[in-house]
């Protein structure tokens, strides 16, 4: 699942480390959120969702896959 996390908090000028305090987790979490290699739960989505004020869908992208 691709997202726009990174982009996001670096939009509002904060390091991965500080992003993590506010939403409550660990750096390594956010980390791996952005990197592509964790999917948050449905709360942590609405959590991140909440802090950039934006939709769930405007933040995570979905892509189908097999579908012609």
């Amino acid at each position: 699942m691709k997202n726009r996390v990174e982009e996001l908090r670096k939009s509002r000028g904060l390091k991965q480390e500080d992003f993590a305090r506010a939403i409550r987790v660990s750096r390594q979490t956010v980390s791996s959120i952005e990197n592509g290699r964790y999917s948050p739960s449905l709360e942590l989505a609405f959590a991140i969702s909440d802090f950039f004020g934006l939709s769930i869908e405007e933040i995570f992208i979905h892509e189908r896959g097999g579908e012609q």
